[in-house]
């Protein structure tokens, strides 16, 4: 049986749509978009994203969806996005990008394990790390 693991994350600012097509204008790919009311909700959530969807080139699948009043939760608390790779300047550029406009924790830099490791709240209010070290042989 084929799976795989990616992250969900929920928007309670209902600035889902705005997140997502950011992502996508930083790594790329092909953004699939439902909202409440295609589903047959109506009212100030119609509009809302039910179900978003983003597969890249690279791989990543990242969803995400605008949390309903109903439902309370805080963007980015318990989970953090993590990528991680070949040191690379694509992926460099996917930190700065992403991390524009939001809080950097931990500058991109070489570390004391041989990596280079940095850590942000994108402006989103969702944390991501990025560990980018050197090609390994296997």
């Amino acid at each position: 049986m084929a799976s795989r693991l990616n992250p969900y994350i929920s928007f309670p600012e209902g600035n889902a749509r705005e997140a997502l097509e950011f992502y996508k204008s930083v790594l790329g790919g092909t953004l699939t978009v439902n909202t409440f009311g295609e589903f047959g909700m109506e009212g100030p959530v119609a509009d809302k994203v039910m179900h978003g969807q983003l597969e890249t080139a690279d791989g990543y699948t990242l969803m995400g969806a605008d949390t309903p009043p109903e439902m309370p939760v805080k963007a980015g608390d318990s989970v953090t996005i993590c990528i991680n790779g070949d040191v690379d300047d694509t992926l460099r550029g996917y930190f700065e990008k992403l991390s524009a406009g939001g809080t950097v924790n931990e500058p991109l830099k070489k570390q004391m394990w041989g990596d280079e490791y940095g850590q942000f709240v994108d402006r989103f209010g969702v944390s991501w790390m990025f560990n980018l070290g050197a090609p390994r042989e296997a």
